[in-house]
């Protein structure tokens, strides 16, 4: 009696766990309402066009670019990038697409689902993509690559094909989600500052500045055909002098005069 009553217990819990699965599962990103969509890509980390979570993207490019988006991302959301790249008819063979995710610190970051590197053969229209990141966490250990609140830069590229099909026109829609957004978790810590790639590291000279004639003026003509006195020359005269005086010493206590 107790063992069929144990019985029943565990398939009743299981039936609930299984009633309760559809319920918690997280549902596909969907377009935000009146949200802008974004037709340009940018070309490198630097150049990486913003986006947001819910805005959509369609541009136009060509089969070898190399194309970037970044977006933020908070403590406690699950983000998921979903993209669409549509072929030209008539292509050569197949080929391999990926998605890759980095933080602000240009790490990689893993994806829990998703196809990230799918393959599609030559008969193929379209191929679709995807990754959904791990949760963001306020704070980790400075030698884990566990993602932080900051910016994500998205990249999508094509890593195998035939050499013919390279430059064809392509067409590419791609969505940033969040998916679940648990908010600030109960972890002992927080973020000093979010990671956010520097776009702005330095200026560009256009032309050459030019020089100051009255600095030419001063310097010396004789000084330009001597070195610089270093250290490497101030220890070198040293040990020189210091070896003369040893010659010098060790040839008076060793001399003797010739006796007739």
């Amino acid at each position: 009696m107790r063992t069929a009553l144990l019985r029943s217990l565990a398939a009743l819990l299981a039936a609930s766990g299984a009633a309760l699965l559809p319920a918690t599962a997280v549902a596909a990103p969907t377009p935000s309402p009146g949200a802008t969509p974004v037709n340009r890509a940018g070309t490198s980390f630097l150049s990486a066009t913003p986006i947001s979570a819910g805005q959509p993207v369609r541009v136009d490019a060509s089969i070898g670019d190399h194309l970037y988006w970044s977006f933020p991302a908070t403590a406690g959301q699950v983000q998921e990038i979903s993209a669409t790249v549509t072929f030209p008819k008539g292509r050569s063979g197949a080929s391999t697409w990926t998605v890759d995710v980095f933080d602000g610190l240009r790490r990689r970051q893993a994806c829990t689902a998703g196809a990230q590197t799918p393959t599609v053969d030559a008969t193929a229209t379209s191929v679709a993509l995807g990754c959904t990141l791990r949760e963001v966490r306020p704070w980790a250990e400075p030698w884990s690559a566990d993602p932080l609140p900051g910016s994500y830069v998205v990249r999508l590229s094509v890593i195998d094909l035939p050499e013919p099909d390279l430059g064809a026109p392509i067409d590419v829609d791609l969505l940033v989600g969040t998916i679940a957004d648990r908010g600030a978790s109960a972890d002992d810590g927080e973020l000093a500052a979010p990671l956010v790639p520097n776009t702005k590291a330095g200026t560009v000279l256009n032309a050459v500045p030019p020089a100051d004639p009255e600095a030419d003026d001063e310097g010396d003509p004789l000084a330009d055909w001597l070195p610089d006195l270093g250290s490497r020359w101030v220890w070198t005269g040293i040990g020189g002098a210091l070896a003369a005086v040893a010659g010098v010493v060790g040839f008076a206590v060793t001399w003797r005069p010739r006796r007739r």
